[in-house]
């Protein structure tokens, strides 16, 4: 079983919860996810470089990563997280979909 870290824009989280539940029924993949922080308060500097470490270091985990490019958006930081990738010699798949 391969794990693979779910990159993609926040603003398509609930899409990626559907794609990883999706990945790992079907596919027999293990998906770590970002941290979904629903009625919390906007998170401060110092959180967001720990959710970003955390992040990073999932990707350090993982076979490769799975990147949700929902409607042809990809933003900066999956833009980065795609490099970081590519510099560690992990696989990257592409889910393209439109909304």
């Amino acid at each position: 079983m391969k794990t693979y870290t779910i990159c993609g824009s926040m603003r398509f989280e609930e899409e990626m919860m559907k794609i990883a539940y999706d990945l790992e029924t079907h596919k027999g993949y293990n998906i770590l996810q970002c941290v979904y922080c629903k009625n919390t308060s906007a998170p401060t500097d110092q959180e967001i470089a720990r959710l970003a470490a955390a992040h990073y270091k999932k990707i350090d985990l993982s076979d490769g990563i799975y990147v949700v490019n929902m409607d042809g958006y990809m933003g900066e930081a999956v833009q980065k997280e795609i490099a970081y990738a590519v510099k560690h010699g992990k696989e990257i798949i592409y889910h393209c979909a439109l909304s």
